[in-house]
């Protein structure tokens, strides 16, 4: 099993981001999706508006979840905008 945690951008998010994805060392004071995010903003202060945007929507291994989801070495998380149809 990975020790990372796969992290995937999609939509405009991709775009705001300049990134499609990447992965992270999962360690133990990475339990939530919060988390995640506090770590990516680390990495990528100008990351911060986009991904602490109240509209985020969020999926562990393709499951819709909320930010206090726990997430585990080998865990694929994604973030994207709302999705908006016609």
């Amino acid at each position: 099993m990975s020790n990372e945690i796969n992290v995937k951008f999609f939509a405009a998010l991709r775009e705001t981001l300049n990134c499609d994805g990447l992965s992270i060392p999962h360690n133990e004071s990475i339990t939530t999706i919060a988390d995640v995010k506090q770590v990516l903003i680390a990495n990528k202060p100008d990351w911060q508006a986009p991904l602490a945007s109240n509209s985020l929507l969020m999926a562990v291994n393709h499951e819709m979840v909320q930010s206090d989801h726990l997430v585990k070495a080998g865990d694929e998380v994604a973030f994207f905008p709302p999705v908006t149809g016609g």
